[in-house]
């Protein structure tokens, strides 16, 4: 079968981080790239308790983006395996069962929550992040019976969504409601992880929030806080018009399109602001907690310099390097949380997986996730879908997918 693969080494590396920034193309098409079709084997099951999944439609997400243009630190790079088919964001049905899975049949429509952790590496007894319910942080993401990744699409021994077959250990997978389309099967992922972000930084009443993007996360970090009822204050800063209009169809009270969030943050918050002998400005006031979706260094410095006392930022997006000015932290006693992926809750006394609140939300209609999907490819276009996602707003993106319905 086809199959879209990543794969990277330190020549090649070094050699697109110099020439990459010219001629951006060469990583996905020519004798540099990162991605290409290859012709690979069906996928086989690992052990009893995985299913082989036939994928309907995976979503391309913003760090698979990132992972094609080499913008992650390279300090992840023990818990990657290499080449690896990409897709993590993924809606499929189920075609084969193992001998010991339990509670799914084949024919069922399932999306799959790709962390790879201890039970899906067969350790035993499972670490303490597992313990903990965080299964997606689990300390074992470079042990056990499968090579090192932290989640499917990054593991060269367990493929992901941009394939026509995959595999899934069964507790990975989560049944989709009667009805339910593949489109929300595929968002089901991205909107688990803005679950988790609100749920780690989780806004009071009366609260001044920002999230800083109104892309696909930022859309969804708003209805994520609409939809649990949390009754705050939501500014979203986005400079596509396009998606700032989404934000605000999702929930936003004000949107910042200027770019300028220092000219906004008095009057939206109250805030007063002073000016160092050099340097930018500092605001004492202002947001009480913040969403930062883009997490390069100038918005992680904006948002420490427009957050309040004791506020609480959220680094959703995944970055490179950065180099900050710590003085807001200590100064006004910041807390700085990294976000990633998902795990368990204790919601209205009921341990619930961010799946699983994910999927009870949606079958609510607190949240509205098939619109998203704008933009829908075959494999072999996986070209034009990155130059797509290289430019939404010219091509009026959401959410894109490779379909293989």
């Amino acid at each position: 079968m086809k199959a879209l693969r990543f794969s990277v080494s330190v020549p090649q590396f070094l050699t697109l981080k110099v020439l990459g920034a010219l001629f951006p193309q060469l990583h996905y098409r020519g004798p540099l790239a990162t991605v290409r079709l290859d012709q690979i084997p069906e996928p086989s099951l690992p052990s009893p308790e995985w299913v082989k999944i036939r994928t309907l439609l995976c979503g391309f997400c913003g760090s698979d983006q990132s992972l094609i243009f080499l913008r992650d630190s390279p300090t992840a790079s023990p818990f990657t395996s290499f080449p690896c088919v990409l897709g993590h964001e993924l809606c499929g049905e189920i075609v084969e069962t193992g001998s010991g899975v339990k509670n799914f049949r084949v024919g069922e429509l399932v999306t799959v929550a790709p962390h790879l952790n201890c039970v899906t590496r067969g350790i035993d007894p499972p670490c303490r992040s597992c313990r903990m319910g965080k299964p997606a942080v689990c300390e074992n993401m470079a042990e056990g019976g499968l090579a090192p990744g932290m989640f499917l699409g990054i593991c060269r021994e367990v493929g992901g969504g941009f394939a026509p077959f995959l595999t899934a250990h069964e507790s990975q997978l989560f049944r989709l409601p009667e009805g339910a389309t593949p489109e929300t099967g595929a968002m089901i992922e991205p909107l688990a992880v803005t679950l988790q972000a609100v749920l780690d930084n989780r806004p009071e009443k009366g609260d001044r929030v920002l999230v800083i993007g109104g892309g696909v996360i930022g859309n969804l970090l708003v209805q994520s806080i609409r939809a649990l009822g949390i009754d705050c204050h939501v500014t979203v800063s986005e400079p596509s018009k396009f998606h700032a209009e989404g934000a605000a169809r999702a929930g936003a009270d004000e949107l910042i399109t200027d770019g300028d969030i220092f000219g906004h943050v008095a009057e939206l918050t109250g805030a007063s602001r002073y000016r160092p002998m050099i340097g930018q400005a500092i605001f004492m006031g202002g947001f009480t907690k913040v969403f930062d979706v883009v997490a390069k260094a100038e918005t992680l410095r904006s948002a420490m310099r427009v957050m309040a006392a004791g506020g609480v930022l959220s680094v959703v997006g995944i970055g490179d390097e950065v180099k900050l000015d710590l003085t807001p932290l200590w100064l006004k006693l910041q807390t700085i949380r990294g976000v990633y992926s998902y795990g368990y809750h204790l919601i209205d006394g009921e341990r619930l997986h961010a799946y699983d609140l994910a999927l009870r939300l949606v079958q609510e209609g607190k949240v509205r996730l098939d619109d998203m999907v704008t933009h829908r490819f075959r494999l072999e276009e996986y070209g034009k879908m990155i130059e797509v996602n290289r430019n939404k707003t010219v091509h009026r993106a959401i959410k894109t997918a490779v379909s293989f319905m």
